[in-house]
């Protein structure tokens, strides 16, 4: 089972009518759950509510009232209950006011094997609308909004349906533009619509096969082309609106960078792990520690227990000097007891200036831990792994690449700031491009996976000494690749600038590894359902089954 969870607001239809405005936000709310594959009956809502400053004015009183009333109706309605919600009545200044605002959120659980997106899935399927209908005052004729629902709801249950969106308020042609948008599929429209009409509670789904259903009105159907065909005549370029439709915001939020003409090495390494394990242990014992900042424990401790290993986890606390001591104390027993030292991924002391992970870093640089560590390594068998702030932990250490804790001279490989100067949050390729380490024994060499990251210092710098010594150690683990699998230097492919494409590395043994994309994150097969292409590098896997 899993969690969906949708909104719904128009903050121009608000203006017009706060009791409208509040109406179709709850009703698109429940519109987008159950397009997702949820039962709109076993929904829950909360809302979001934020109006201008009422002073002693009846109008502004009365903006509330009828946006509450309007919620209220669809509750009663749809027999849906919200069960809280958070209002404010201070959006004023001076003579600016916010528009009515009642944002409705509807959520609830469903069956993660049917879970529904809403980008066109294949070539040559039949895409069908489904319409709402309303009374003449505009507000939704909620029995057939119902048998709407409920007929989504089957076709998503039964597996008819590849994908489903709800149309709202831009209408149809923003609808089949961003259904295009996700995997560049092409539209071919059957007749011309009336395009541009808000449709609130309607929907649009592509066919796994057709549907005879009165219900069910033919849209089009889904082409190769590269371009979404509303007539003969009128023919509009995908790439082109693409580029269109995110050119608004590029000075806000820059996604791209200079481009780069400079190849980038495909590295393949013949070496193989020639490390085994000197005891074997049925459930090896992991340990996770903890720092201000870390947000990544509760899945790595998820992926590690589903690989068959024992985890345990420690807070490293440092309210008082007294508390320092103790989870040094706690740190050191604890990897003394593991064969798995994991340094997860997360903000370590809010990411601290000049480089994140100079905090978790200065704590292993205890004389106690430092000898823990290298005990850990170099007697105990251990491995270990960083992910993330984990990864730039084990580099400002001198674990990676060097195998031991030592003090960093600017020779040494680091990682910085991004290209492009903030976080970035998305999902890459990745190729295989070394198993020196344990941690890929059960993947193959040149296989490619889809990782998320989440990071805003990922950049990999080393000197080209520093490289081309790593390269002839097949201490590259992981590559960033574009769509043929090639190595690049391009943001799309390449979000941090990394040098080589670097994504993760590996100590000389291969005991250690660290690398940026996030693989707890990934490797469930209900997880990131709507991303075709294989996200599961069995890392954790690989670690367990080093000892057995």
């Amino acid at each position: 089972m899993g969690t969906i969870m949708t909104y719904g607001y128009d903050p121009y239809l608000s203006t017009l009518s706060p009791f409208h405005g509040a109406v179709y936000a709850v009703v698109e709310s429940v519109t987008k759950y159950v397009a997702m594959g949820g039962d709109y009956k076993k929904a829950w809502l909360t809302f979001q509510e934020y109006f201008e400053k009422l002073r002693n004015e009846p109008t502004r009183w009365g903006k509330p009232l009828a946006a509450l009333l309007g919620a209220y109706v669809v509750q009663e309605k749809l027999q849906i209950a919200a069960i809280g919600g958070k209002d404010s009545m201070s959006g004023s200044y001076n003579d600016l006011d916010v528009p009515p605002t009642l944002v409705s959120f509807c959520v609830g659980t469903v069956d993660t094997g049917k879970v529904v997106s809403n980008e066109f899935k294949k070539v040559g399927s039949k895409v069908y609308i489904l319409k709402a209908k309303y009374t003449k005052d505009f507000v939704p004729n909620f029995e057939n909004l119902k048998e709407n629902y409920e007929l989504v709801h089957k076709l998503i249950k039964e597996g008819k349906v590849l994908s489903v969106a709800t149309i709202g308020q831009y209408g149809i042609a923003n609808t089949i533009s961003k259904m295009c948008f996700g995997n560049k599929i092409g539209f071919e429209f059957e007749d011309e619509k009336c395009l541009f009409k808000p449709r609130y509670g309607a929907f649009i789904i592509e066919a796994k096969e057709e549907l005879n259903i009165d219900k069910l009105e033919i849209l089009g159907n889904t082409i190769s082309e590269k371009e979404i065909r509303i007539s003969k005549n009128e023919i509009l370029d995908l790439e082109e609106l693409i580029k269109l439709w995110e050119e608004p915001l590029e000075k806000v939020f820059p996604t791209k960078t200079a481009k780069t003409e400079n190849k980038v090495e495909n590295i393949i390494s013949d070496k193989k792990c020639s490390i085994t394990p000197k005891i074997k242990i049925a459930k090896p014992r992991v340990f996770i520690p903890i720092f201000p900042g870390t947000n990544c424990e509760y899945d790595l401790t998820k992926a590690f227990e589903d690989a068959g290993a024992i985890v345990n986890t420690s807070v490293f606390r440092n309210l008082k000097p007294e508390h320092i001591e103790e989870s040094i104390e706690e740190f050191e027993r604890q990897i003394n007891e593991a064969q798995i030292i994991m340094l997860p991924g997360g903000f370590s002391a809010g990411d601290e200036p000049d480089g994140s992970g100079k905090f978790i870093a200065s704590v292993f640089r205890n004389a106690k831990l430092t000898d823990a560590i290298h005990k850990h390594l170099n007697e105990q068998d251990g491995l270990m792994l960083g992910i993330c702030n984990g990864f730039q932990a084990l580099i400002k250490l001198g674990l990676l690449p060097y195998g031991k804790i030592m003090d960093m001279d600017d020779t040494m490989p680091t990682l910085t700031y991004n290209d492009i100067a903030r976080h970035q949050s998305k999902l890459v390729n990745t190729k295989v491009v070394s198993k020196l380490s344990p941690w890929f024994n059960k993947v193959d060499l040149g296989q490619e996976f889809i990782i998320p990251i989440s990071h805003g210092e990922g950049k990999f710098v080393a000197t080209e000494e520093v490289m081309k010594e790593l390269i002839k150690n097949g201490q590259i683990a992981t590559q960033y690749v574009d769509l043929d699998g090639n190595a690049s230097m391009d943001i799309a492919f390449n979000p941090n600038g990394s040098v080589y494409a670097v994504e993760g590395i590996t100590s000389k043994d291969g005991r250690i590894l660290g690398k940026m994309g996030h693989s707890e994150r990934s490797y469930r097969a209900d997880v990131l359902r709507n991303v075709p292409g294989n996200k599961d590098q069995k890392l954790f896997e690989s670690g367990v089954e080093y000892y057995s």
